[in-house]
């Protein structure tokens, strides 16, 4: 049997390969100028609509005195801004700017380009049981997992692979005909959209997610570039045996997310009023109906809804 030193040399010699593995001891993180704790700093922010330094400091234990630095270089450099707190006026709120959002996203992009690059030199079977490693790694210490609640399986977001974009269109084909009567002709447009987004992909412009839950794809949706400033989301579908657990609005929330680091100024989407849950979930997220049309489409009278969420 294994003794503690045995299993605590295993974890260092891990740590080690997988600091090496993913690049931190580049001395500019990811081909930019911020080190690796100022990317932290800036992902932080990135992914919260407001905070306070010392809540940053508790997340990422830092050094009160360090992170006060560093965030005054990003004041200075324009990437982010204090506002006084209402709650309390000894503290303020930061919030990332523009420019800061516009910084972060070659980061971002590259940050996901690479790990999409690792794990496309695995194998499918070989990705999943690498994820659901480190998912176990996470459990084991501590790190809340993406769920809905603590007797619901995880799920996780990735980028989109091979296998993906067919997966995308059979089950649209298959749900919008189950669930609501569509035609094949729903089917051939997603069809078209998705080819679409493979043939003119931009990576730092647009994405695909699919979701994922005990190894099995439960959900998916695009954002696409409609001009240099409006972004459009398409293709939301989340699986019925995955629906409750949130994964819906997830997806929406991470396309806004990346529509404002990428400088798009709008985000518009096209559905149907018969889309209830998809529909809440626009409005949940702050869309707002700005036109609707009735129109004979996929084998039924239905009204299209056009929606708009300035960013």
């Amino acid at each position: 049997m294994e003794t503690l030193d045995q299993r605590t040399d295993a974890v260092r010699r891990f740590n080690r390969f997988y600091t090496r593995q993913i690049g931190l001891l580049q001395e500019g993180l990811l081909d930019t100028s911020f080190s690796l704790t100022e990317a932290r700093v800036l992902y932080e922010l990135a992914h919260r609509d407001q905070t306070t330094a010392a809540a940053l400091g508790d997340d990422l234990g830092l050094d009160a005195g360090y992170l006060s630095r560093i965030l005054s270089s990003f004041e200075r450099r324009t990437l982010m801004e204090k506002t006084p707190s209402e709650r309390d006026r000894r503290q303020s709120l930061l919030t990332m700017t523009k420019q800061g959002r516009k910084a972060f996203a070659p980061l971002e992009a590259r940050s996901s380009g690479q790990v999409a690059a690792m794990l496309g030199t695995l194998p499918e079977a070989g990705q999943r049981r690498l994820i659901s490693a480190m998912q176990t790694v996470q459990s084991l210490l501590g790190a809340p997992l993406e769920s809905a609640g603590a007797n619901s399986a995880p799920y996780l977001l990735r980028p989109h692979q091979p296998g993906d974009i067919g997966w995308v269109v059979h089950r649209h084909g298959a749900l919008y005909a189950q669930e609501y009567g569509y035609d094949e002709n729903f089917e051939a447009l997603v069809a078209e959209i998705v080819a679409k987004f493979i043939h003119y992909y931009n990576a730092t412009r647009e994405r695909c997610w699919i979701a994922e839950r005990e190894g099995e794809r439960v959900g998916s949706v695009f954002l696409v570039a409609q001009s240099k400033s409006v972004a459009k989301l398409r293709l939301l579908l989340v699986e019925p045996s995955a629906r409750g657990l949130g994964i819906g609005a997830r997806l929406v929330a991470e396309c806004i997310r990346f529509a404002r680091q990428a400088g798009y100024k709008k985000i518009v989407l096209w559905t149907q009023s018969e889309l209830d849950a998809a529909r809440h979930v626009y409005k949940k997220a702050g869309f707002r109906v700005i036109e609707k049309n009735r129109h004979h489409s996929f084998g039924k009278d239905l009204t299209a809804e056009t929606w708009e969420l300035s960013l």
